[in-house]
Order: structure tokens, then sequence, then C-alpha cells
């Protein structure tokens, strides 16, 4: 079984292109497990939880489950970055797929990365795909 762990935020064109990216990977849908990880920020407490209803987790789950793919759905919590490389450690996963956002380097001093973060601190490889 491989597994992959599929951090999604709300844009719809990030997810569609990581999952289109976990459908290219070698095999068949029954030897993939894929793990679909959100998280957003309550304004009130900042607190990270997981919305099944954003756009990102309807657009990877729709687009693998019409390959027959089976999906999980997890919460990631606060801050994202070192909550992805738990995940990814807690549940064996054999890869991270991302989709980064272009940021200027200010922007990235500013509000950090959590791709740049993910990739340079990952104990497993870590798939960052663009957007198509």
């Amino acid at each position: 079984m491989y597994k992959v762990l599929l951090p999604v935020d709300d844009n719809t064109d990030r997810a569609a292109a990581q999952a289109r990216y976990v459908l290219e990977l070698p095999g068949n849908a029954d030897d993939l497990s894929v793990t679909i990880a959100h998280a957003y920020q309550d304004g009130a407490t900042g607190a990270g939880s997981f919305d099944e209803e954003s756009p990102g987790v309807i657009e990877a789950t729709d687009i693998l489950a019409a390959a027959d793919i089976t999906t999980e759905q997890r919460e990631l919590y606060l801050p994202v970055a070192g909550s992805i490389l738990e995940m990814a450690d807690d549940i064996g996963v054999n890869e991270v797929v991302l989709c980064g956002q272009k940021r200027s380097p200010a922007g990235k001093a500013l509000f950090g990365s959590v791709t740049q973060s993910v990739a340079l601190e990952s104990s497993v490889p870590v798939a960052i795909v663009p957007v198509e």
C-alpha cells in the first residue's frame, strides 16, 4: 500500500493539480491510500479545525473518487507546516503532495512558506506540483 498525504487549502485549482498528480502515480487504485488534510483558521480563537465543505477538499475528493481512489479526511492544526510533518510521520505516508503558491521573497519572509518548510524538513519525499 502506497500512502499519500494531500494537504489542501481552499483553492480548487491547487487541490485539483494535487489530485491529478496522484492519478498519475504508478499502480492501481487498490494499492493507493490518500489522506486529504485541511485546516482553516477560526478568526475568533485562531484555532485550526477541519472543514469538510472546503472547496479544496471537495475538489480533491471528487477527482480521486471519480478514479475509484478511496480517501480519508483529517484535520490539520496550526501551525500548518508542523502539523503536516507530524501527520506524515504519524500515519506513515510514503509521499506528501503539495501545490505551492507564488510569493515574493519578502512575502515568504513575512508570512513564511508552508511548502518550503515541509519540503526542507520532511522525512519522506515531497512532490510540489504546479497549478495547471
